[in-house]
């Protein structure tokens, strides 16, 4: 049986997987958070993957990576960088370093994030991420297509949506994945043979998907699970799509400004003008010497 390491197994998807990779592969759990429940076949090993020895100590012996570790959302760039690029980079270069040619990747939706919902995307199309994050994971695909083709590394991508027990809301209609369908994706990514690099999205049998999923059923992906099973109780809910980034990009939330607006990138200023007049405020007064200096430079 192959042994299998799971990184940020102590996370939600971690957590989801567990039990639907039970029995079908010793399970090497991590995580910088412990985990005190082990089911049979698995165990544990703490670490935090922004260290090279904490990444080759776990990456030691195993058939395969399983990676989900580093920050699941926006955060500050320092949070970013250290989580999801070094960290990413550390596990990575780990796993070759102590022979290990299977790679699986958790890359996100939000590698792509600031494509209109209006639009239908493969994986073949240009990158446009929608956060620090989002660039953190099209970091993750271009390392993965460099040690696929440098070092023959065999790179499994997944585009992930949402994975919960269901939907939650209209945006999820679109990208869920239950556990069980996101389980058959991971056992595709390690068991498929001549695999080289590949990017796959992580989604269910979705009526209302932005993606086309066509790589994913060409290697023989089927999922058994649909969002439009909740479509009717979310939209009831929910109502009509209004003008809120959600209802806009494909990104959802992660396309706001921090200020709680789209971003400029979008085409949308940042902070529209409130109508009637606007009141200046008073030009400063300079002292004398720098008028004499600006003068000067005329």
């Amino acid at each position: 049986m192959k042994t299998i390491l799971i990184t940020g197994a102590a996370g939600r998807i971690g957590s989801f997987l567990r039990p639907e990779l039970a029995g079908k592969y010793k399970l090497r759990l991590s995580d910088i958070k412990p985990i005190k429940t082990l089911a049979p076949g698995e165990t544990f090993m703490r670490a935090d993957i922004s260290k090279m020895k904490d990444a080759l100590r776990i990456t030691k012996g195993v058939d395969a990576v399983v990676h989900f570790g580093g920050q699941s959302g926006e955060h500050d760039w320092e949070h970013i960088l250290n989580a999801n690029i070094i960290g990413f980079h550390n596990t990575l270069e780990a796993a070759r370093r102590n022979g290990v040619k299977r790679f699986l990747v958790a890359t996100s939706n939000h590698a792509v994030g600031f494509y209109p919902v209006t639009q239908t995307i493969d994986h073949r199309v240009y990158p446009k991420p929608d956060s620090r994050y989002g660039v953190s994971k099209v970091f993750n695909e271009a390392l993965s297509s460099l040690y696929a083709d440098r070092y023959g590394m065999q790179m499994f991508c997944m585009r992930i949506g949402n994975v919960n027990r269901a939907p939650i809301d209209r945006r999820r209609l679109a990208i869920w994945i239950s556990a069980r369908d996101m389980a058959q994706l991971v056992m595709l990514g390690l068991e498929r043979p001549k695999l080289h690099f590949e990017i796959v999205y992580g989604i269910s049998d979705n009526a209302r998907a932005w993606f086309d999923n066509v790589n994913a059923y060409r290697m023989g992906y089927q999922p058994r699970d649909r969002s439009e099973t909740y479509a009717t109780e979310i939209l009831q809910r929910e109502g009509p799509p209004g003008n809120a980034p959600a209802d806009i990009f494909q990104g959802g939330g992660h396309c706001m400004s921090e200020g709680g607006t789209r971003s400029r990138l979008a085409g949308d200023p940042v902070a529209a003008p409130k109508p009637g007049k606007t009141k200046r405020a008073p030009a400063k007064k300079r002292a004398p010497a720098a008028r004499k200096k600006s003068a000067a430079r005329r």
